[in-house]
Parts: C-alpha cells; sequence; structure tokens
C-alpha cells in the first residue's frame, strides 16, 4: 500500500495491492500529484483490475477520475443518483479551481461514472479473496461511505475522523453524528489496523481512532447546545487549538449557520 498526500489540505489518496486487484482512493489535488498516483498504480499493476473508490463527491476528492480510464469505479448509491445541476455544480468547482490557478489537466474532467453502486451498511464487494465492507456515512455530506479493506484491515473514512480538522458539516448534524455512531460498531466487527482519514495522519492506533471520534462528537454537540444558548464566546472558543485558524474560522463559522438552521433559529 502507498498513501499520497497532497500538499493541499493534507488530503489523502491512497493506491492499495492486493492478490486480487489494485484500488486507487480519491486520486487528487494537482496534476502532478494525480499523475504519480496513477504512474504508481500503474507500475505495480501487473495484470490485476483497477477499481477506483471514491468516498464522496466533493470536488477535491472526484478531479483525478478522468486519469483512470478502464477503472471500475465504486461509490455509494447518493453519489451515483446525485442530479445533473448538482453534478454541474461540482465540476465547476474543478473548472474554477484549475482556472484560479492556471492549472492543466491532460484528462477530461467529469463527475464518475459508477460501476458498482453501494448501498445500505455492510455491503460486501468481493474480488477473488479481497473483500471491501462498506458503510454510509453521510453528514459531512450526503454520500459518504465507509470502507474496510480485508484481510488488510484499512479503513478508509473520507472526511472524518481527522486529527487535523473538526467536523466539516455540508450536510447535516445529526447525520454526523450517526456516521461517527458507526465507529464502535465497525471497530468491533473489523480488526482495524490502519485508518486513512480524507485529511490528516493516519493512524493505526484504535484508542485514537476512539479520542478522533470522541472529540467530534463533543464538537457537535457543544455547538449545538452554544448556538441554542446564543453564547458566541462559547462557539468562537471550540477550535481554541486547531492549526491553520483562517481557515479553520471561516469552515467553523458554517457549521454555525448550518446548526443554527437546523435549529430553525
Amino acid at each position: 500500500m502507498e498513501l499520497f498526500q497532497s500538499a493541499l489540505y493534507k488530503t489523502n489518496a491512497a493506491v492499495i495491492a492486493t492478490e486480487d486487484l489494485v484500488l486507487v482512493v480519491d486520486p487528487c489535488w494537482l496534476p502532478g500529484e494525480v499523475e504519480r498516483i496513477r504512474a504508481h498504480a500503474e507500475a505495480i499493476r501487473n495484470g490485476r483490475p483497477v477499481y477506483l473508490l471514491f468516498t464522496h463527491s466533493d470536488f477535491d476528492h472526484i478531479l483525478g477520475w478522468g486519469a483512470f480510464p478502464g477503472a471500475s469505479v465504486i461509490a455509494s448509491e447518493s453519489f451515483a443518483a446525485k442530479p445533473g445541476n448538482e453534478r454541474e455544480k461540482i465540476l465547476e468547482e474543478i473548472r474554477a479551481f484549475d482556472d484560479g490557478y492556471y492549472l492543466d489537466r491532460d484528462y477530461p474532467i467529469a463527475y464518475p461514472a459508477v460501476d458498482h453502486v453501494i448501498s445500505g451498511d455492510g455491503a460486501v464487494l468481493e474480488i477473488g479473496g479481497t473483500r471491501l465492507v462498506f458503510y454510509q456515512s453521510p453528514g459531512h455530506n450526503p454520500d459518504g461511505l465507509f470502507t474496510v479493506v480485508e484481510p488488510l484491515g484499512v479503513w478508509i473514512a473520507g472526511d472524518y475522523l481527522s486529527d487535523v480538522e473538526f467536523p466539516f458539516i455540508h450536510a447535516d448534524s445529526r447525520q454526523y453524528e450517526e456516521s461517527l455512531a458507526k465507529v464502535e460498531p465497525i471497530l468491533g466487527r473489523h480488526r482495524v489496523n490502519l485508518l486513512i482519514p480524507g485529511h490528516g495522519a493516519c493512524t493505526s492506533d484504535v484508542d485514537e481512532i476512539r479520542r478522533r471520534r470522541d472529540r467530534d462528537i463533543a464538537y457537535i454537540t457543544r455547538l449545538r447546545e452554544s448556538v441554542r444558548a446564543g453564547d458566541q464566546a462559547a462557539i468562537d472558543a471550540l477550535i481554541d487549538g486547531y492549526a491553520y485558524p483562517r481557515n479553520m474560522r471561516d469552515y467553523h463559522r458554517k457549521n454555525q449557520e448550518r446548526i443554527r438552521g437546523e435549529l430553525g433559529l
């Protein structure tokens, strides 16, 4: 297995090889970074099929799809069912990013066509002796997907359980809590040897996974309580100690506004 962490937002992509397949996870961000991921996958392929796993549909996680023609795509049912207008909005985010930094890509920008549509929790995709076990994880956005690669014990978490980010709630805070509530059942059903979050450091420490879960649950709970109470000082204090404060304050403010909306305030 090879991990690729982008220079942007500490975003994690991965190439995971088993006897049966090469699994590429969320190839991103910059054209040169995507090319290194593609070249590595091709170099180790040795005749095995390539599968491309998207943890969710945020533009930074799907923008590398066109670099892997012929790969079979795995994503959640909600990802596959996204309406055309929402797909176009995501593609426009990719175009705006590339235009903003004068970036050129040698592959087309398009929304991924999904070959393996994953529904429900506990769904399994078996390729030879490799088992991919899936759990839906909405909340960060509507179409997240947790994946455990067996027998390697690799848990691909998407934009959850990061050590550098508090929850970025782009969809629904209750759904985010429900996704975090799946941590303990997953740890109970699988021997997790490595957690790969969408951003930040990976970890092989199960206690660390639980600490990240507990911290994220506490953040949402306290933010909801503070918003309900109108306590701006308490809201502001919730992200004390996080790195990259200028960026984090913006996401924290967006979380505050979303929860205000959920509470009808």
